[in-house]
């Protein structure tokens, strides 16, 4: 008989973006050392991507096995401007270290960062052996975002053969579809509604639907979706991001969902590339007007 998996419904709930959820389904009784570790990981994974950094940071001690020491570092490496290459640094070291090299957790989490800093090379020189279900996933993710979809579709081909119906198998599926595109964005539609009718609709499918909507040019539908995104979070900066390109395409205003993801995601690349798109027209407006 196969062993009941206790953190089930913490792990999906994190991977469909369900964060406050998966806290809540954290307190489960009688779990092994390397469980309770995992749990305690996921958890403080949970409160980084709801954004209380600083929480996560005082949380975990310097004695903390590995996987929540790597995932501090994640925390400060997010919490600002001035930690971040500090975070890196030991980011680097500690992967650098035989002893905990080769740690799950700090790989994901090397891939996580260097991913965030388009190093593409660099996160797959970590990830790129897979070992678990979040680093093939993540796998995916870095060879969409460097155009090579026939690296990722390789990458979702493991993933099938260990499991089909595996919540980040489904997911990486969508993504591909997605980045794909043509007739593949229509399957990438269904497994995002399939997986709201099975779990719960999170921001995190809301968007994913919403952008296949605006591929297909259903931007009336996609803007539906990201208001009922931006109600379960007012703040996630995907959801404000679409916003902005849907309200463009749709006529309507879209200064407020901008003003808000440039104060609370001044990093984001939609903000950056409106930014540099700006400089750029007052430099060509100097030249004019001189």
């Amino acid at each position: 008989m196969a062993t009941p998996d206790h953190l089930f419904n913490l792990r999906n709930n994190f991977y469909l973006g369900a964060y406050q959820a998966a806290i809540n389904s954290s307190d489960v009784s009688n779990l092994s050392e390397e469980d309770a570790l995992e749990r305690d990981t996921l958890v403080h994974r949970c409160y980084i991507a709801l954004g209380q950094l600083q929480f996560v940071i005082s949380e975990i001690h310097d004695d903390a096995p590995t996987p929540l020491q790597a995932v501090k570092l994640l925390a400060l490496y997010f919490s600002s401007p001035d930690t971040k290459d500090s975070a890196i640094s030991s980011l680097k070291e500690w992967l650098a270290d035989p002893a905990i090299g080769n740690n799950p957790t700090l790989r994901l989490v090397a891939g996580l960062v260097f991913l965030h800093e388009n190093d593409f090379n660099e996160a797959l020189k970590h990830t790129n052996a897979g070992g678990t279900m979040e680093l093939h996933a993540l796998n995916v993710q870095i060879f969409i975002k460097m155009h090579r979809s026939d690296y990722a579709e390789r990458q979702l081909r493991l993933m099938q053969q260990i499991d089909e119906d595996h919540t980040l198998t489904q997911l990486a599926n969508a993504w591909l579809d997605l980045a794909v595109g043509g007739s593949k964005i229509q399957e990438a539609y269904l497994i995002f509604q399939d997986m709201s009718e099975r779990y719960q609709s999170t921001s995190l499918l809301l968007n994913g639907k919403a952008v296949c909507c605006m591929h297909m040019g259903n931007f009336d539908e996609a803007e539906t979706l990201l208001v009922e995104a931006l109600n379960k979070d007012a703040r996630d900066p995907e959801t404000l991001a679409n916003l902005v390109v849907c309200c463009l395409h749709l006529g309507k205003p879209s200064n407020k969902s901008f003003s808000q993801l440039k104060l609370s995601h001044a990093d984001h690349v939609l903000v950056k590339r409106v930014t540099s798109a700006e400089e750029s027209f007052d430099r060509a407006l100097q030249t004019f007007s001189s």
